[in-house]
């Protein structure tokens, strides 16, 4: 099955946002774009602002005038449905309401050709849902836009219960020709991104709930530790808090309440208070005019210790031994084997060790440090340190002083299990193995989603592979010991995995 070719008209119902910049990507592709609203003037208001967005990339360079004038000529408002008659494709972005989406479908059919493609860019309905009242239901399908569109690369094609093979098929070809990233996926909630993505969010609630950190420290922590472009909390207050938890509760609320998507109730007050983000002026953090920006918890400078015992192998963060004899501090190494795993000693006793999802005080070894997961620690600016109750203060400032040798900003947050970066990370790793089982989208699709939708410095897939499944169920039964109900039950499909590298000695 081929893309719709450039000179057929492709439609789109609803000009918002999303819509317009939908009709933008249609539009430099070369196709006729029809622009329809319910409201009227709206179409032609969208039309007005299209062509306003084009003198803007010609004036950038990045449009020449022969190009725009020549898109502007294709683009055509419409004040009636039978306008789109002649639509080879129509892109639905209207009121993320099924029975109106439903509605504007059912009335489509009336008009178009029964060979005309229908997509609906919902980021929330069942595809199959809005299909479901439709004459031929195989013909629709899902392509979720990410805004703004005509910038990100992603879009999700998702297939309904009852849609067509050719018709995914075709939508995934035109979504490709128009210079876009496809991904295919099945009709889940959430599809891959907003399903994915969830524990980023949830577990910096979380963290935040339980007084471990405050929000500024956690993105400061997930950002310069963990390599994510944005922190949690910036992120929902640029998304806009409401529109996040509501997200969140959709969710949720598909998967007949599952533990795992569990929403925050601090998130929720922050909603009814009407402190929605950017866009209210106030989120998390406050905006506008001499509003102060987040200050995160950064340690003073301490003195690095001359020299640091190493026990074992430190798993993932192994390649902190190398970093730290490069720094000038001594490695007195100690190869037998601790049952409880690899660990630094530093020069009252402490032991400085990867978190590893129990808490810092639980252990049984003595006294302890934990340090948080970084997926890279060479190129990582910031390292979190959550002490045991029983740690020596005078290690936890050489602990402090040793990751500042090695050129690190330091947060000291509570002791929480799992710190911040690791059991976001290990929760992002088990639910794309959980949705890869389940036949949500492909293992390279799901990272692929996750690094071009939300712009991951990696994919949850490529982690696994470098920290082994063996690891991340490790640790997850460790949270899901500290918090028993299912959150934190390492999937099904993790565990094969896991089980798999056993028998291949790679745990």
């Amino acid at each position: 099955m081929t893309a719709i070719e450039p000179g057929r008209v492709v439609a789109v119902a609803g000009t918002g946002t999303m819509g317009q910049g939908i009709a933008q990507v249609a539009l430099v592709a070369g196709h006729p774009v029809r622009l329809y609203d319910a409201v009227p003037g709206r179409a032609e208001e969208a039309a007005a602002t299209l062509t306003g967005r084009l003198d803007r990339l010609v004036a950038k360079g990045r449009l020449d005038t022969a190009a725009r004038d020549a898109a502007v000529a294709r683009l055509l408002p419409a004040t009636d449905l039978a306008e789109l008659a002649d639509a080879a494709l129509v892109v639905e972005a209207v009121l993320e309401r099924l029975s109106v989406k439903q509605e504007l479908f059912a009335a489509l059919e009336d008009v178009v050709a029964d060979d005309c493609l229908l997509a609906t860019n919902t980021s929330s309905l069942s595809v199959t849902a809005v299909a479901g009242a439709l004459r031929l239901p195989g013909r629709l399908v899902g392509t979720h836009f990410f805004n703004p569109a005509p910038l990100l690369p992603l879009v999700e094609v998702v297939s309904g219960f009852a849609s067509a093979p050719d018709a995914v098929a075709r939508a995934y070809e035109t979504v490709l020709a128009w210079g876009k990233t496809p991904v295919r996926c099945s009709d889940t909630p959430g599809f891959v991104v907003n399903r994915v993505a969830r524990p980023f969010y949830a577990e910096a609630l979380r963290v935040y709930e339980e007084g471990a950190a405050d929000p500024a420290t956690v993105d400061a922590v997930l950002r310069e530790c963990g390599g994510f472009r944005m922190g949690p909390f910036e992120l929902t207050d640029l998304i806009g808090q409401d529109v996040n938890e509501a997200v969140t509760r959709s969710v949720w609320e598909s998967f007949f309440h599952d533990p795992k998507f569990t929403p925050s109730l601090a998130q929720r007050r922050l909603v009814e208070s009407g402190r929605l983000g950017r866009k209210t002026g106030h989120g998390w953090f406050p905006y506008g005019e001499g509003a102060a920006a987040p200050v995160p918890r950064t340690e003073e400078p301490h003195e690095a210790p001359d020299e640091v015992g190493l026990h074992a192998d430190l798993g993932p963060a192994a390649v902190l031994r190398e970093m730290i004899e490069e720094a000038g501090v001594k490695v007195t190494r100690d190869r037998t084997p601790y049952a409880s795993g690899g660990f630094l000693t530093l020069p009252g006793g402490t032991a400085l060790g990867l978190t590893d999802g129990s808490t810092a005080t639980s252990g049984t070894s003595g006294p302890r440090i934990h340090f948080d997961l970084a997926l890279d620690y060479r190129s990582c600016t910031r390292v979190a340190l959550a002490p045991g109750a029983d740690a020596d203060p005078g290690d936890l400032r050489a602990a402090i002083g040793l990751f500042q040798r090695l050129g690190k900003r330091v947060s000291v947050v509570d002791d929480v299990p799992g710190m911040i970066v690791g059991r976001t990370v290990a929760l992002l790793i088990d639910l794309a193995c959980d949705a890869a089982a389940r036949g949500v989208a492909s293992a390279r699709d799901i990272d692929t989603a996750m690094e071009l939708g939300v712009n991951y410095p990696g994919g949850p897939g490529e982690w696994c592979d470098r920290l082994t499944a063996w690891w991340v169920r490790s640790f997850l039964r460790a949270l899901d010991g500290t918090y028993p109900g299912g959150r934190y039950a390492p999937s099904t499909a993790l565990s094969r995995r896991a089980d798999t590298e056993a028998k291949q000695g790679r745990s």
